[in-house]
């Protein structure tokens, strides 16, 4: 079941940011995306998917809005490289 979130907004936000109606829906849309993402509340699958991007575009758009790409913990990271280094 798809579900329509609505956000009010004035021009002077559009004229503000220099972005048309469309434009500031997908990077309203992205940007939500990839805060959940960030936060550890949707995976990049899941949050590609709702900013309408695909899963690699999604991951590449993230370092423009100054979000890491991985949201591995340290400890995770730690983790993952011993492993690649010893199987």
């Amino acid at each position: 079941m798809q579900r329509t979130l609505t956000i009010e907004y004035g021009d002077d936000i559009l004229v503000g940011l220099g972005l048309s109606p469309d434009q500031f829906s997908r990077e309203a849309r992205f940007l939500l995306a990839a805060k959940l993402y960030e936060l550890g509340k949707l995976t990049s699958g899941q949050a590609a998917c709702l900013a309408g991007r695909n899963r690699v575009e999604f991951l590449l758009s993230l370092t423009n809005a100054g979000i890491p790409v991985s949201n591995l913990t340290a400890e995770e990271a730690d983790v993952e490289a011993d492993f690649a280094r010893h199987g």
